[in-house]
């Protein structure tokens, strides 16, 4: 069952590949500045955004990282990426930021139901 105030935003969209990925950031962080509990799930090309060794984006525009890195700070501490999206990305847990959670593909309906508003990005 869901709390009132539990948001999961779910990142679809590489770093540099459109502004989706820093506009589901920064809705997870006003949510959370406002005391709700947020979490991150990481889909697809979304997950790029998770590696530690990121290449810069084009002149003007802003490194997703440095957001990543301060998550905590706003206490979202939920990060989540299904198996299966590592694998179709050829990528392994050890090249993520710390504080990555890896689910199995099951555990993805759950999640989503346990969450009172569900944002897409």
């Amino acid at each position: 069952m869901s709390s009132a105030n539990n948001r999961l935003v779910i990142l679809r969209h590489a770093p540099f590949s459109s502004n989706a990925l820093r506009e589901g950031l920064d809705v997870a962080l006003v949510a959370a500045a406002f005391g709700e509990a947020v979490s991150l799930l990481f889909l697809g090309q979304g997950v790029l955004a998770l590696i530690k060794e990121q290449g810069v984006g084009a002149p003007g525009q802003k490194a997703t990282l440095p957001t990543i890195d301060m998550l905590a700070m706003y206490d979202i501490d939920q990060l989540l990426v299904p198996q299966q999206a590592l694998e179709a990305l050829n990528v392994n847990a050890e090249q993520l930021v710390d504080g990555v959670t890896v689910i199995a593909d099951h555990a993805l309906p759950e999640l989503i139901g346990r969450h009172s508003h569900v944002l897409n990005f």
